[in-house]
């Protein structure tokens, strides 16, 4: 399996910089339970977002797939992705080290 990573962007900065809308709300809370249902799975490796909240704001998803469709597939099934609450840019990626638990 190569490992992948997708980088989140909000599409609405008032998102964050203004609290997001009841139905921006609903999507990111599907999008959080999606990503932890990809983690029970094995599939996702990480997951985080910068604290800030203002236009350099990002999250990340860092994953494992086959192959790049198989990663295209599950960076689109995101909620979040697909309701177009947030934008997504797809990488390759190797994690390289990483501490110990």
């Amino acid at each position: 399996m190569r490992q992948w990573l997708y980088l989140l962007k909000p599409t609405r900065l008032g998102m964050l910089t203004d609290g997001p809308t009841s139905e921006e709300a609903e999507i990111v809370s599907r999008h959080f339970a999606h990503l932890q249902d990809l983690t029970a799975k094995g599939v996702m490796i990480l997951m985080g977002r910068t604290q800030n909240n203002d236009e350099s704001a990002f999250g990340i998803c860092i994953f494992e797939a086959e192959n790049e469709s198989a990663a295209q597939m599950i960076m689109e099934a995101d909620p979040a992705v697909r309701s177009g609450v947030m934008r997504a840019s797809l990488y390759p990626y190797k994690i390289a080290l990483m501490r110990k638990p």
